[in-house]
């Protein structure tokens, strides 16, 4: 196990999609809106998702020099996934937006956690 990402570029690659997403959520297209709508978000706490991606992102950037932090971003986000994939499940929500981009997301951030922090 590593406190470092090594190698750093696949989270590179997740900070750059989270930031795209969490820019999405501030403004959702109707894409996001309708999956959101779909697992039953109040759209009243839609700004949360975009403050936690945002979160995320700063957090593994900042984990490139600071021991543990992009360690424990890239954890948070494997457990926001998961979350998200919890949700969609509850609320019978399991098109195309759940199979790409929710388990898609979800079996990425795993795959980077454990190649980056965990080998």
């Amino acid at each position: 196990m590593t406190l470092l990402p090594d190698p750093w570029w696949p989270v590179a690659v997740i900070a750059v999609i989270v930031a795209g997403d969490a820019a999405m959520t501030f403004r959702p297209p109707a894409f996001i809106a309708a999956c959101l709508d779909g697992v039953g978000l109040p759209r009243d706490w839609w700004w949360v998702l975009a403050v936690v991606k945002v979160t995320a992102v700063a957090g593994l950037i900042a984990g490139f020099w600071i021991p543990g932090v992009g360690l424990a971003a890239m954890a948070g986000l494997v457990v926001y996934f998961l979350t998200a994939a919890g949700a969609h499940l509850r609320a019978g929500y399991t098109g195309r937006d759940f199979w790409l981009n929710c388990l898609g997301m979800l079996a990425l951030t795993v795959l980077v956690l454990i190649w980056c922090f965990l080998v």
